[in-house]
């Protein structure tokens, strides 16, 4: 239940960030002067198994947009979360502190609004804490999102993502890290 809420918040203002967007009568993000630049903070909620022992998340990240194409992006992105766990009667959960740095590309399909993909590497900072036998886990993190302008050559970037990982531990069927995560962040054009 406390999930569902979670999950219903976070579309809630997503879709409240949509519609702020559309109102927006600025030029389209689809096109950058340059690189973009950003950084943003990103909250979230554990999915899957995850969800047993860890509440939610909260880190920041930087991403670079690199323009190929008109509307095309390619990403590079880098950053750091905190999973913290539950205390469950004596017993405390150990947060995950999990540093992901991801490429991918970035769509814009129709103006301000996009379609992003990305994968890379999650590296848990704290691998001997969580028992795991890996350092590094394959991550993959499908996104959509907003990214309108508030200003000459900036934006706001808000996106909602699904991040997911191969297992930290070969051994422990249930080592993935998943969540839903939202990450709201601010952009801007380096020329």
């Amino acid at each position: 239940m406390k999930s569902t809420l979670k999950i219903s918040a976070l579309v809630v203002a997503f879709a409240g960030l949509t519609f702020a967007a559309k109102a927006q009568t600025a030029p389209t993000s689809t096109n950058a002067n340059g690189v973009r630049l950003s950084i943003g903070v990103e909250t979230g909620i554990p999915t899957g198994k995850l969800n047993d022992s860890h509440n939610w998340n909260l880190g920041g990240s930087v991403q670079a947009d690199i323009p190929v194409a008109q509307q095309l992006f390619v990403t590079v992105n880098a950053g750091y979360n905190n999973i913290f766990g539950k205390t469950v009667g004596a017993v405390s959960a150990t947060d995950i502190q999990l540093l992901p740095v991801k490429a991918g590309l970035k769509f814009f399909p129709v103006s301000n609004f996009y379609i992003q993909g990305e994968a890379g590497a999650g590296i848990a900072l704290n691998k001997k804490d969580l028992g795991f036998d890996n350092s590094a886990a394959f991550v993959w993190a499908p996104q959509v999102g907003i990214q309108f302008p508030v200003g000459n050559k900036s934006y706001l970037d808000a996106g909602i993502r699904y991040e997911a990982s191969t297992k930290f531990n070969s051994l422990v069927k249930d080592s993935k890290i998943n969540f839903l995560g939202l990450r709201l962040a601010y952009a801007f054009d380096t020329k």
